[in-house]
């Protein structure tokens, strides 16, 4: 009898197996490492013979709430929904989803701390009744509100406290040169706040905050680090490598849960200053790769030849470099328009949210396709109390009164799930 530790696309088990099990398990191991995209079936059926669960296919959506986000100045007028998360989570579990990825920021916890962590309590609780597994998501988009003051959200204005080099309203996306100044601090590990506190101790403070806060709940599935990072030159490929290592050794003092490590943007292709290719985006992950996940967002159904395409195989090629597991923390399908960027006059295809909408041929030929490639897990963009200016991005809506309902695009993506 030999006692072992296998690493699964969910998480380090720990028994004692047989010769001829153990022998079986190592030939799965060779074979995946050949057919990286399988979906683990001899590796679960090994596990069900020595009384393991079977891996489960984590399928669900992303969520945001009220004092974990940050509600837009013209919005703030639509009521937070009584028994929002019951309802919610009652909702989606009925629709044969049981993940919710929720969507958090740190500007948020900044702003109110008391009731950021009185929300999650509560969503902890409810999605241990629901039976729902959840990774929490630290988020971050167009850096700032800062930055961004109209679509930015994620660190707090703490931490741009130099005003001459990232002026209020200045820009926080790829490209924009108050972006590229802060993010190449911060993968400097060079950015303080206006106290002079180190910005990496900070991040990691609030994290733990949402650790201790949640840890112990069955529902917990992990933490995802930082939601789409930014990239400005090759260079910066190990520095964030370094960033993640640093914060995983860090929180794995206080968690074994999966932790998420998330893919850079902006994501292209054949350029040299970023020189995104999978073997350099590998460098990105932590140098302990125990029970970690690899997220990507994926808006759009990858057609032969179609950027998609392009992109989930650029990823997915990082999942078979470094045998850490594929997890699409975001999809939906969008409508893309070339135009002339107004910071360096390059031609550049942006999301047209006024034209994109999910359709149920398109919502079916994503989910099967996920499957196929033997993805961990999937969340949809998303379910949120706050109405999006693209409508296939929310499944529910909300009344002035707090009456909240399902939309057409809960019940497509509900009868995707079913066909697969």
């Amino acid at each position: 009898m030999f006692p072992i530790l296998i690493y699964s696309n969910l998480s380090l088990h720990k028994f004692t197996v047989t010769k001829t099990v153990l022998f079986a398990m190592v030939n799965c191991l060779i074979i995946s490492s050949f057919f990286p995209n399988i979906d683990f079936d001899l590796m679960n059926k090994v596990n069900a013979q020595q009384g393991h669960q079977k891996n489960v296919p984590f399928i669900g959506v992303n969520m945001k709430g009220m004092f974990t986000s940050t509600i837009p100045k013209n919005l703030s007028s639509i009521p937070f929904p009584d028994n929002y998360y019951n309802d919610s989570f009652k909702l989606i579990t009925s629709a044969g989803m049981n993940h919710i990825r929720y969507v958090l920021y740190w500007q948020a916890y900044e702003k109110n701390p008391l009731s950021f962590i009185k929300e999650l309590q509560t969503v902890a609780s409810l999605a241990d009744k629901w039976g729902l597994h959840v990774i929490y998501d630290n988020h971050q988009f167009h850096t700032s509100s800062w930055l961004d003051p109209v679509r930015g959200d994620g660190f707090p204005p703490s931490l741009f406290n130099d005003k001459t080099s990232y002026p209020f309203g200045s820009g926080g996306s790829p490209g924009y040169p108050s972006a590229v100044k802060w993010w190449s601090k911060w993968w400097n590990h060079n950015l303080t706040d206006n106290r002079g506190i180190d910005g990496w101790a900070l991040q990691i403070g609030f994290l733990k905050k949402i650790i201790e806060t949640v840890e112990n709940h069955r529902s917990t599935l992990g933490y995802e680090i930082l939601n789409e990072p930014q990239i400005q030159s090759a260079d910066e490929w190990e520095k964030i490598g370094k960033y993640n290592t640093f914060v995983a050794n860090e929180l794995r003092k206080i968690t074994n849960k999966t932790l998420v490590f998330d893919m850079t943007i902006p994501v292209v292709f054949h350029d040299l200053k970023i020189n995104m290719t999978s073997g350099n985006i590998a460098k990105l992950l932590p140098e302990n790769k125990n029970n970690i996940l690899f997220k990507i967002s994926l808006y759009g159904i990858p057609s032969a030849r179609s950027y998609a395409e392009q992109k989930i195989n650029l990823l997915s090629g990082v999942a078979n470099i470094t045998g850490v597991p594929l997890y699409v923390g975001e999809w939906n399908d969008v409508s893309r328009e070339e135009h002339i960027s107004s910071i360096e006059g390059k031609t550049v295809k942006e999301i047209n949210q006024e034209i994109s909408d999910l359709n149920q041929t398109d919502a079916n030929i994503m989910t099967k396709k996920l499957k196929e490639i033997g993805v961990w897990g999937w969340a949809f963009w998303n379910w949120s109390h706050i109405p999006d200016s693209s409508p296939d991005f929310n499944l529910i809506t909300v009344t002035l009164n707090g009456d909240m309902a399902t939309t057409k695009y809960f019940d497509i993506l509900k009868h995707a799930v079913a066909s697969t």
